[in-house]
């Protein structure tokens, strides 16, 4: 007999949390327990914490306050990365039953089981030389899109960067295990899969299975019709692959591509395994081969030894580069990074300075790609939001779109054909099934 009978999730961060969200939820579910809107009275709330904003802990607090608000008898269990790292903390939390790191968040079936769990306020979480099963999993019913879990954990172990310490080495399953997922992703009527993990680039570790074999193998399952490959890094981006997804006709032309910094000295600083030129050839090939290719860059600014020399490199790098978006991050202090043994600090006021100066380049560059895709016809696969009557999509090349909200449309893929770009940076479409999309 069930203690409890319903159970709401709240995911924070990344597409691999949500990915494991839901593989979580299914398996409560297939528990017995009935998934539900986080607003409905749930008897189970889980909460799946992220790491890498340094608000963590104000974010989790605040959404345990709102979790008891809705229902003060209701377990509350924290997982995720901030529970991996910071156990005993969030089990100070008032209202936290349960805290489970890294190799224990897939158990939360069997802790439920437990009588006497509302009384309880502890954590359990193994340090994460520990961990080393990979979980493989894909979201579902959370959004249009899948995220096709295939790779977690990093050894990369760069200096501002706590995610090896929250998710362990780099591990993933084999490419016959990670099709048996994209199977019953396309089973569960998928049309979109978004590859995820921590360092996806790194898939096959230690064995001789490589990402380039996995998405040949991707490429033939019937169902899913496009595949995304997330954020790779550029030194493990290969020619093959981008020749590859040129070819295909299922992956996409959207790379996300983290840079950090324009200067060879930061990224040395940071550890990165790469330098500048190697990105500007990888991002110059696959212009040449994809000329509407949208390619999104992660940068930071404010690392220590960041001078205005340094970051003025970083501004003009990125400026001269042909790329379609940034993804800014201010850098934060972490605890047990050796970034923190670099004395020469960034004011927070330079950091913040720095940010919006990446933001308005970020800006000029999308408007600038947008601009260049008016008038060409793509393809777009249509979501659920509405907002004020209107509805939206992704083109195969990462277009935001819009257009009156119809139901008939969601999740599906339609031709369409970019038309104006409106006020709030959004490309208003007609849609026309008889129009061809643009090869890009």
């Amino acid at each position: 007999m069930l203690q409890f009978k319903k159970v709401a999730f709240y995911t924070l961060g990344c597409k691999l949390n949500f990915s494991e969200t839901s593989t979580i939820a299914r398996q409560l579910v297939d528990a017995g327990y009935a998934r539900v809107q986080f607003e409905d009275d749930p008897d189970v709330f889980v909460i799946n914490t992220c790491s890498v904003t340094d608000n963590a802990d104000k974010k989790c607090r605040w959404i345990v306050r709102k979790a008891l608000r809705i229902n003060p008898e209701a377990v509350v269990i924290v997982i995720g990365c901030y529970a991996q790292l910071k156990p005993q903390e969030i089990a100070e939390i008032p209202g936290v039953n349960l805290v489970l790191g890294a190799e224990e968040k897939f158990n939360v079936a069997a802790y439920l089981e437990e009588q006497d769990i509302l009384n309880k306020n502890r954590a359990e979480a193994r340090e994460i030389k520990h961990t080393k099963e990979f979980i493989p999993g894909f979201s579902s019913q959370d959004r249009t899109r899948t995220f096709l879990k295939v790779q977690d954990g990093c050894n990369y172990f760069c200096a501002f960067c706590t995610i090896p310490l929250a998710r362990g080495r780099s591990r993933s399953a084999s490419i016959e295990e990670t099709l048996k997922v994209a199977h019953e992703a396309a089973a569960a009527g998928a049309k979109e899969v978004v590859l995820t993990g921590v360092n996806i680039g790194d898939f096959g570790h230690g064995s001789d299975e490589n990402l380039f074999g996995l998405i040949k193998e991707l490429d033939k399952v019937e169902g899913i019709e496009r595949y995304r490959i997330s954020s790779i890094e550029p030194n493990l981006l290969t020619d093959e692959i981008i020749d590859f997804v040129a070819k295909s006709e299922k992956f996409v032309p959207h790379f996300h591509i983290p840079l950090q910094s324009g200067s060879d000295a930061i990224l040395a600083a940071m550890r990165r395994r790469y330098r500048t030129e190697l990105y500007r050839n990888r991002i110059e090939r696959i212009k040449k081969l994809m000329p509407d290719a949208c390619i999104g860059v992660d940068v930071i600014v404010g690392f220590p030894g960041e001078s205005d020399e340094l970051f003025d490199e970083t501004h003009r790098f990125l400026g001269d580069l042909d790329i379609s978006y940034l993804h800014v991050f201010t850098y934060s202090e972490r605890p047990n990074t050796t970034a923190l043994r670099i004395d020469d600090v960034v004011p927070q006021k330079i950091r913040q300075e720095r940010n919006k100066k990446l933001r308005m380049l970020s800006h000029k560059k999308k408007k600038a790609f947008y601009f260049d895709q008016l008038e060409s016809n793509r393809r777009v696969l249509f979501e659920a939001e509405e907002d004020g009557g209107m509805m939206f999509g992704f083109t195969e090349n990462y277009v935001k779109v819009k257009t009156p909200y119809n139901a008939d449309l969601v999740n599906q893929i339609k031709d369409v054909r970019l038309s104006e770009i409106d006020r709030d940076g959004v490309m208003k479409v007609s849609i026309n099934e008889t129009v061809q999309p643009t090869v890009c």
